[in-house]
């Protein structure tokens, strides 16, 4: 059976990769913070033919990483999706240490200790997917601790593709350009969110990547337009 870890898989991109790449013959281990919604992202798992695990927890606390770990077991991965991310969204001057170190946690050291603890799962053939953003290119007012996360992201894979190229591991970006979540139901100010790309779309890259012969590097895929606003 092919195994899948998703993170932040309760809700928005994550839901939609998730139940985009359910189907019989596949284990997805779910991770998310919300206990309710991943029940539902489970149940909708189950219901393609797929088979699940349910991990909830902060990334950022202690012990979620070998939560995660132990869930996925012994046996190959074939792909670990790094999609959890937190935006805090604030003048530079208003941001806390707390808030500034959570971001980063969340969004760069949490890939990096679950890419660490998993690599003797990842055999040839194995993929390692990197939700990124528009914010991992470009700088934006506001959103200096969620461009610093994406940025340390961005620079972390790519040392990582070189370094584990030789073993047959890939490592794909995913770029999305901004996409209608709920995350931005907490962001003030007024967001053109009908003209967002849906979390759909996004999951269709991820499927597409992890969907390619082990011949077949597909490093980057840009989702929307990348050149408006966040």
């Amino acid at each position: 059976m092919e195994r899948y870890l998703v993170t932040g898989s309760s809700r928005g991109i994550g839901r939609a990769v998730a139940e985009r790449l359910a189907a019989p013959g596949r284990e997805l281990i779910l991770h998310g913070r919300d206990a309710a919604a991943l029940a539902l992202v489970e149940a909708s798992v189950i219901a393609s033919g797929g088979a699940a695990k349910v991990v909830r927890g902060d990334l950022g606390r202690h012990g979620t990483i070998g939560r995660l770990v132990a869930a996925v077991g012994e046996g190959e991965l074939a792909a670990l999706v790094n999609n959890a991310g937190s935006a805090v969204v604030k003048p530079v001057g208003e941001i806390t240490r707390a808030e500034w170190e959570e971001s980063l946690t969340v969004g760069a050291t949490a890939p990096f200790l679950l890419v660490q603890a998993l690599l003797p799962r990842l055999a040839p053939g194995s993929t390692i997917v990197n939700v990124m953003s528009i914010a991992a290119r470009r700088g934006f007012a506001d959103w200096s601790a969620y461009c610093a996360a994406k940025f340390a992201l961005e620079g972390f894979s790519q040392a990582l593709r070189e370094e584990l190229r030789g073993r047959g591991v890939r490592v794909v970006n995913v770029y999305p350009a901004a996409t209608d979540t709920a995350l931005w139901d907490g962001v003030p100010g007024s967001w053109p969110r009908r003209r967002m790309i849906a979390p759909a779309e996004v999951a269709e890259a991820v499927a597409y990547a992890l969907s390619r012969p082990s011949g077949v590097l597909v490093e980057t895929i840009e989702v929307g337009d990348l050149s408006g606003p966040i």
